[in-house]
């Protein structure tokens, strides 16, 4: 079975880390990304479930969606079984090429975009 990779992956990330990235011209992830040694992302289909389990209820994220083009992605399984994008290198910004505001609903779910 020929397993598709997908043109862009997502990052949520706190507004704060984002703009500390802006100031340094690269991002070099979360605290869990520098303790596990890589930056971890998601997919279109598994960053709901990413938001659920790892940001429930947080408030000022920003989600990523990042161009792999140029990246060293390697597929890792992960949660479930799934493969999860990793990125063993720090994330240069000319990468990212659009980032939402993440809100909650009356629920503390988050909203996300609609993604082409």
């Amino acid at each position: 079975m020929i397993q598709l990779v997908p043109n862009f992956i997502y990052k949520i990330c706190s507004n704060h880390l984002w703009q500390k990235a802006k100031k340094a011209g690269e991002f070099t992830g979360a605290p869990v990304d520098i303790e596990d040694g890589f930056i971890h992302f998601s997919t279109a289909d598994q960053m709901k479930e990413t938001a659920e389990k790892h940001f429930r209820g947080q408030t000022d994220l920003q989600l990523l969606q990042i161009d792999v083009t140029d990246l060293n992605i390697v597929w890792e399984v992960s949660r479930g079984g799934q493969l999860f994008p990793h990125l063993y290198d720090v994330l240069p910004l000319s990468a990212v090429v659009r980032i939402w505001d993440l809100h909650l609903d009356q629920n503390n779910k988050h909203l996300f975009p609609e993604i082409d």
